[in-house]
């Protein structure tokens, strides 16, 4: 028995997920992501996290993630802010064959209790944004990290400058070329950073 969901954000970068998770990247139709999860304390301090509202206008690009049923505990305790959204197969695309997702694919969508706009408060982490960003650049390359940006809503929400002192649990090492790609984008988008105290 195995599970399918679809990743958005950290889900995407394969380095976070569990060796014996197979994914398939494509496009999920109907949804739009959102700087909007306030996530508590779960690194040691409250942040910002990705999260998704549906959305008829917007298509997001992600993967569709299959690994043995086994893993959905551990799963949801990592998405611990979020709760699982159904039967989302027939949206999404794979990019290779055309075909729909599994039909017991399924989304993380933030628990009521936690959807906030990032702030000063709850900033996005940066070695948390580098991980995702590196997942995206991964499969798509600097086209992938331009979808990102475009089709990710809340960019006025501060960025926590801590990649040289990661919080972020699964944070990873970037290439010096992949880094400045990543500040280059971000720099477009006139994001504000704020500094560890």
């Amino acid at each position: 028995m195995t599970i399918t969901y679809f990743g958005y954000g950290s889900l995407v970068n394969i380095e976070t997920l569990s060796k014996d998770t197979s994914v398939s990247p494509g496009t999920l139709t109907g949804w739009v992501r959102e700087w909007r999860i306030q996530g508590g304390n779960s690194f040691g301090r409250s942040v910002c996290a990705l999260g998704v509202v549906p959305d008829k206008d917007t298509s997001i690009r992600g993967v569709a993630a299959r690994e043995p049923k086994e893993g959905l505990a551990k799963l949801d305790l990592r998405e611990d802010n979020y709760y699982r959204v159904a039967d989302i197969g027939a949206d999404f695309h794979c990019d290779e064959l055309g075909q729909p997702g599994a039909d017991d694919m399924f989304l993380y969508r933030s628990k009521p209790e936690n959807y906030g706009w990032g702030s000063d408060e709850h900033p996005i982490l940066q070695s948390y944004l580098d991980c995702v960003l590196a997942g995206f650049h991964a499969f798509w390359g600097e086209d992938g990290i331009t979808h990102f940006i475009e089709t990710t809503r809340g960019w006025h929400v501060p960025i926590l400058a801590e990649r040289d002192a990661p919080i972020y649990p699964r944070s990873i090492q970037l290439t010096a070329e992949l880094k400045d790609m990543i500040d280059s984008h971000l720099l477009d988008q006139k994001v504000r950073y704020i500094s560890l105290k």
